[in-house]
């Protein structure tokens, strides 16, 4: 009697387990299921859009994306925002990336030189440099030659960055020579160092100064026409997701991106 009521105790448990397991692998199967139903989910519904970009397109393209996510129901659009070379370099090292847009042609050009990008590149912005300082303007700068004094700390990107290759361009056609107290990798860093108070100038995007508002102080000098950057974007040819990624990319340069884009400080092409 106690070995048959043990085999029943033993069998009404497998039972409810194996009911349990087929009840798990349902809600699974359901929650990896991004195709469209009876229910009319979206067919991009769960789907990632991954997209490197300058750094100083960050503020930009986060308005954009939410404008793709608003159109694409169940769609995410994951950003990765940066140096335009550091970015370049981890896209031929295999980063899955759908999009990449850079502040420069050269940085591209790493991209296309490897075979990675989907088509020809587009031009769909430009982009020129201010001085900024912090808002009370302490070193009293009020062009590029006032860059040039020992008693200014002075911060620039560094020269493989798209900001510091035309900021060399830009103080190369002033004639002026800048020690500068610090090298960033990329537009934000330099920046930053200006809202902290850590100098009393950068050499930065013009979109930059916009977009930190109060916090700094934008001077435009004539030499500045000089080492204007054109920001190319590209579909990359592994793109997880290329049908996704070619609408993103024409999102960017429609008549919409555009205006989004002029707004920040950006220049039409």
């Amino acid at each position: 009697m106690q070995f048959k009521h043990l085999t029943t105790r033993l069998t009404s448990g497998l039972t409810a387990g194996v009911a349990g397991l087929a009840l798990l692998a349902t809600a699974v199967t359901g929650c990896g299921d991004t195709g469209d139903d009876a229910s009319g989910g979206s067919a991009g519904s769960g789907k990632t859009v991954t997209v490197f970009a300058a750094a100083s397109l960050t503020e930009s393209f986060t308005a954009l994306g939410k404008t793709f996510e608003g159109s694409h129901p169940g769609v995410k659009v994951r950003f990765n925002f940066g140096g335009s070379s550091t970015l370049a370099q981890q896209i031929t090292q295999g980063a899955p990336v759908d999009v990449f847009a850079a502040a420069s042609p050269a940085t591209m050009k790493t991209v296309t030189d490897a075979r990675l990008a989907e088509g020809q590149p587009q031009t769909f912005v430009r982009n020129r440099l201010q001085i900024a300082t912090p808002a009370d303007n302490p070193g009293k700068i009020a062009g590029i030659k006032d860059l040039a004094g020992s008693d200014v700390k002075v911060v620039l990107c560094a020269q493989q960055v798209p900001c510091g290759a035309a900021a060399q361009k830009a103080l190369g056609a002033a004639g002026v020579k800048v020690e500068p107290v610090s090298l960033e990798q990329d537009v934000k860093g330099a920046l930053n160092k200006v809202t902290l108070g850590e100098a009393d100038a950068a050499l930065v995007y013009r979109s930059d100064v916009k977009a930190a508002g109060a916090k700094v102080h934008g001077i435009d000098f004539p030499e500045a026409a000089q080492a204007i950057n054109d920001y190319p974007i590209a579909t990359l040819a592994k793109a997880p997701q290329p049908a996704l990624a070619k609408e993103f990319l024409q999102l960017v340069v429609s008549a919409q991106g555009r205006t989004v884009l002029t707004a920040a400080g950006f220049e039409s092409p």
